[in-house]
């Protein structure tokens, strides 16, 4: 493929993408608000404002996980934010998360308010407040947050870079389809390797590495993300297929990923979640539909 050179100008500017991919729109070079607009308030102590994307659902999932081990204080209101109208340029999410990126957490049962952003954050937030899913040992901790910082630091290849021009970017471009191509089964290697030697992504004990890695690795090998599951040749990951269904079975990951998903198939979405029967609820709703 010959692609036409591009010489960059002296001083960018900003031209607004017209590409129609669906969050086109709300790319913008400046962070703030765009409009006012305050963010609903549940009735318990965690608020969290989210998207059922692989960032998003970490946490839901988090949340399932500590709810399922016993901790009444992990009960949350999650609310959907919908980045594609730009809802998280809105004041009050603006306030919660001033990068406007999901998800965002508010935890409202301090004396004062605390903000939480950022995905991993957000799980060594909630792992530390109820002493769950993060081992308190200084070697045992260490590759956990080892493995939970490699996440984030290694799936914007991932998301931005393969999904992106690979998926969604108007014109396709041959390098750098390749060059992240080249990154993410790199790093799928690593996984891969890593499984082969350990049960779970941090040793012998599920810990929030899992929770973190999982909705983008997971989805990548078992659920098409991307569309690109036969270019990416992922049934070759054989460790990781097998790490990818044990940690989906769990019933806590069945229930985070639905949480404030808003698209593909409607037994899988559950707009907002403010108590556990929502779940039920949705279910008896789904069966109520299918009754002639």
């Amino acid at each position: 493929m010959t692609e036409t050179p591009y010489t960059p100008p002296k001083i960018w500017t900003w031209k607004k993408d017209v590409s129609g991919w669906r969050y086109a729109s709300t790319n913008r070079p400046i962070a703030g608000t765009t409009h006012e607009k305050e963010l609903p308030v549940g009735r318990h102590p965690l608020q969290l404002y989210s998207l059922a994307t692989p960032n998003g659902v970490k946490v839901t999932i988090m949340l399932e996980e500590l709810l399922a081990l016993g901790h009444r204080g992990a009960e949350y209101d999650a609310w959907p934010v919908k980045i594609g109208a730009g809802e998280q340029f809105g004041s009050g999410f603006v306030a919660v998360n001033p990068n406007s990126k999901i998800p965002a957490l508010l935890d409202r049962s301090e004396p004062k308010p605390v903000r939480v952003f950022e995905s991993g954050a957000i799980l060594v937030y909630l792992a530390e407040k109820f002493g769950a899913l993060l081992p308190t040992e200084r070697a045992p901790r260490a590759e956990c947050l080892s493995w939970l910082f490699w996440q984030m630091g290694s799936t914007p290849y991932v998301g931005g870079g393969f999904g992106h021009f690979y998926a969604y970017a108007a014109t396709k471009i041959e390098y750098a389809i390749d060059r992240f191509t080249m990154e993410t089964k790199r790093q799928l290697d690593v996984l891969d390797r890593r499984l082969a030697e350990s049960e779970y992504v941090a040793g012998d004990s599920y810990t929030i590495a899992d929770i973190a890695i999982w909705p983008w690795y997971g989805g990548l090998a078992q659920y098409n993300q991307y569309g690109g599951a036969e270019f990416l040749q992922v049934q070759d990951y054989k460790n990781l297929q097998r790490w990818t269904t044990m940690i989906g079975q769990r019933p806590a990951v069945k229930r985070g990923r639905k949480v404030n998903r808003l698209s593909g198939d409607p037994a899988d979405q559950l707009h907002e979640r403010h108590d556990a029967s929502d779940f039920e609820t949705k279910t008896q709703d789904k069966l109520m539909a299918a009754q002639p």
